[in-house]
């Protein structure tokens, strides 16, 4: 098959240098085949610091070391590219972002979050649908190997509910879970999938705790943590038994390596591996978990 070109558009995540590399490096250990990054969009946000501070270090890497074109305009990487990785760590401005490269009606990979507004994710995906353009939107914790490994092994029945847990970093220009907390909430949806109906969050300086009720009566939990480790887990309750697993287990890296090989298969004309009706509910949990953080009230989604 022909490699294809790939686009970049937001050079200012350690995403960015990662899936650069394994795109690019045929040496590298997780290294991903059938796509090269040939260009991007550095982008950046001036009032995020983490975004501003590592824009220009990121990009200039990309472009000496691994071959990467800059571009001037997201509309000029979406005309040179086969498919394009999203990757602007400010989910305040995939919609704008998007707007330009739906058009051209080439996939896309929305890097986390999806967006920061159900509003804004649903402009998005009308904005897909009408061009037909295929999307897809995850935390790449989604595609930990020891994660996937358990929702697979099915010998202890149906999953009837699970309690997931991460670090909670939390950032002002990304309101509330969005930042950190969405990447616990891609493991909970992971496992339960759609249908959640209401959320109600209670906390302090700590943790915070986001318990979700299913329609099908199933509940889940997210627990966000500023004092414990950096690791992501989730406890899967079966019908015969609870499995508890680190997400990441198998290394850090790996989820990436599993998430860009699922987006080089949408690439290549298979289906999103994230449904993006699933992505639509798990924008508006976060969005209602953080509702519920300032009232205290269970809130519906």
């Amino acid at each position: 098959m022909r490699e294809l070109n790939i686009g970049m558009v937001g050079m200012d995540t350690s995403h960015s240098r990662i899936y650069a590399s394994m795109l690019n490096d045929a040496a590298h250990p997780l290294h991903v085949p059938g796509g090269r990054l040939t260009c991007g969009f550095p982008g950046g946000s001036a009032d995020f610091e983490l975004s501003a501070a590592r824009v220009g270090p990121i990009s200039r890497e990309l472009r000496e070391s691994m071959g990467v074109e800059l571009a001037d305009s997201i509309a000029e990487v979406a005309g040179r590219s086969d498919a394009v990785l999203l990757t602007s760590v400010d989910g305040r401005v995939h919609r704008e972002q998007f707007a330009v490269l739906a058009p051209y009606g080439k996939p896309v990979f929305i890097d986390k979050p999806f967006a920061v507004t159900s509003a804004d994710a649903q402009a998005m995906a009308e904005l897909a649908a009408s061009y037909g353009t295929p999307i897809f939107s995850s935390s790449m914790v989604r595609f930990g190997g020891p994660l996937m490994a358990a929702l697979e092994d099915e010998r202890a029945g149906s999953i009837l509910g699970a309690d997931c847990s991460g670090p909670l970093e939390l950032q002002p220009a990304q309101p509330g879970f969005f930042w950190y907390g969405i990447h616990t909430a891609e493991m909970l949806y992971a496992a339960l999938g759609a249908g959640c109906t209401s959320v109600q969050v209670m906390g302090n300086e700590a943790q915070e705790w986001a318990v979700g009720l299913w329609k099908d009566g199933r509940i889940g939990t997210m627990r966000g943590n500023r004092t414990g480790g950096a690791d992501f887990y989730a406890v899967l309750h079966r019908e015969r038994g609870s499995t508890a697993v680190n997400a990441l287990g198998g290394g850090y890296l790996a989820g990436h390596h599993n998430l860009l090989k699922r987006f080089l298969s949408m690439a290549a004309g298979g289906p999103p591996p994230v449904d993006s009706a699933v992505t639509l509910e798990l924008i508006r949990f976060l969005e209602a978990a953080n509702e519920s953080r300032e009232s205290g009230q269970t809130v519906l989604l």
